[in-house]
């Protein structure tokens, strides 16, 4: 065979491959346009894509808080340094950790754990998160909160004394328990 007897084989079979396909949306057209119950069944079809995909979000979004459960357990279980030596070496080792982790997006999960260790032993964890909110990705920050929400014994409140040294966050709580902050000008 020739070059241009292949030339004009490869043509004619891409023509009639692309005629098969025009020839398809055409009639698949012409159905949609015409046949109600084909359009019933592509609507149910619809419906049951979204509802499966519905459901697989909501296994994988348990599952990934079962996961961030057993890793918060494991990571008291292991313990947090004691003298402020070692909580500022393990702080600057899991930040680094976790930005270097953080670079790999399939790698978010131990990011977040590494944010959540330096967290454990910062001692104003509340100016950290402030900071880990303007650097670490939306992705990491939302699996951190949900290892902060999951860990009752972390206080991420900042606390700020005011005058005559009362501690305005204790004061704010017991407001709350006695029936909330007075509204004033609110009526």
């Amino acid at each position: 065979m020739s070059s241009s007897q292949t030339t004009v084989a490869a043509t004619a079979t891409v023509a009639a491959v692309a005629a098969g396909v025009i020839a398809y949306a055409a009639y698949f057209d012409y159905r949609r346009r015409h046949s109600a119950e084909f359009r019933k069944q592509l609507r149910r079809g619809e419906r049951q894509q979204a509802r499966a995909a519905k459901d697989h979000a909501e296994l994988s979004a348990k599952a990934q808080k079962q996961m961030i459960k057993q890793i918060v357990d494991e990571a008291k279980e292991e313990g947090f340094p004691a003298s402020a030596e070692e909580k500022e070496a393990y702080f600057l080792e899991q930040v680094q950790a976790g930005e270097m982790l953080g670079a790999d997006p399939t790698k978010e999960l131990d990011a977040a754990l590494a944010f959540y260790k330096a967290l454990k032993v910062y001692p104003t964890p509340g100016d950290l998160i402030n900071i880990y909110d303007k650097t670490v990705s939306k992705p990491i920050l939302d699996i951190l909160a949900e290892m902060i929400a999951y860990d009752g014994s972390l206080r991420i409140g900042t606390s700020y004394t005011g005058p005559a040294g009362v501690d305005m966050a204790e004061l704010m709580r017991e407001m709350g328990e006695m029936g909330g902050v007075p509204g004033v000008g609110l009526d």
